[in-house]
């Protein structure tokens, strides 16, 4: 059984390089997998790996970093484990968007997922969701609007339509999104802005199906792919040429093609592309018939 810690803190950090090396090791040397991001404005991750490990690692970054408490923390499991390997990064921000927040500008706007409901009903607030458009094709909440961005440096120009005045929700996969974007609109004078803490994974994990307003699946960044409330590994795959989800329809496409295409890149693919993409697939299964480990998937950034 892996256990997997998503977590984030806005938290002004320094001596990055030594935090990103000696994290680095710190992972290697538990067998701990998947990334943490570094950043002046603080630290953004998700790991997995025994669960002594993941504690062990989990209690030094506190302690290294001076954290009490963080800002968001999502705990599941798996049967499998869901990174390839580790990696540790230094980045401008946590998540780009094109401003850096610090930990006293803390909003204090978080919706619990037992009261989302009722806050999401209301027909005079605007919910949006604050993931990439191929997330929301996946699930997402009954009434949300898309703001159709393959950037999130390209969410501030969609939130530009919206009259200061607006009651606003929003949600994202883990939170660190939101909490960004809160930021953002709080410099740009809007006073009703919520989100959902803890974010989908959170919602998922605590409310019961029958009780959701939340449709569809939640896509992960790992090769879980996707997961159902309770946080059930999901029934999506990843197209192995356009680095996409696939649904379980989408598979019965002649245009999906066993890590060459999918019904979403088939008729934009190169010629060159498509002979690549036949090229390692037949290598993976060579290797599936030696028995032999073969990682040809490419990690999330």
């Amino acid at each position: 059984m892996f256990h997997i810690l998503g977590f984030y803190k806005f938290k002004k950090l320094t001596k990055l390089s030594i935090l990103k090396k000696n994290f680095y090791q710190t992972l290697k040397l538990n067998d701990v997998k998947g990334t943490i991001i570094f950043s002046s404005e603080g630290v953004n991750g998700t790991i997995s790996g025994k669960k002594e490990s993941i504690q062990k690692v989990f209690k030094q970054l506190k302690k290294t970093c001076k954290i009490n408490t963080f800002d968001s923390i999502n705990y599941s499991t798996n049967d499998f484990q869901p990174f390839h390997k580790c990696k540790t990064k230094i980045k401008t921000e946590v998540v780009p968007i094109g401003i850096r927040v610090l930990s006293s500008q803390n909003l204090n706007n978080y919706v619990d997922p037992a009261k989302w409901n009722s806050l999401i009903k209301d027909k005079n607030v605007k919910l949006i969701d604050a993931r990439k458009s191929f997330e929301y094709d996946v699930g997402t909440f009954k009434g949300a609007l898309n703001p159709n961005v393959d950037n999130f440096r390209e969410f501030p120009k969609y939130l530009k339509q919206f009259d200061r005045k607006t009651k606003i929700a929003m949600f994202c996969t883990g939170g660190i999104r939101c909490e960004k974007a809160s930021f953002y609109l709080k410099r740009k004078g809007f006073k009703n802005i919520f989100q959902l803490k803890g974010g989908i994974l959170n919602y998922l994990k605590k409310i019961n199906e029958k009780n959701s307003l939340w449709k569809g699946e939640c896509f992960v960044f790992d090769n879980r792919i996707s997961v159902k409330h309770k946080l059930k590994i999901g029934t999506y795959s990843m197209c192995s040429g356009c680095r996409k989800p696939i649904a379980l329809h989408e598979k019965k496409s002649k245009k999906f093609i066993e890590g060459i295409s999918c019904p979403k890149c088939h008729d934009k693919q190169t010629k060159a592309q498509k002979n690549r993409f036949e090229m390692r697939q037949k290598q993976i299964e060579i290797s599936k018939r030696m028995g032999k480990k073969y990682f040809f998937q490419k990690e999330f950034n």
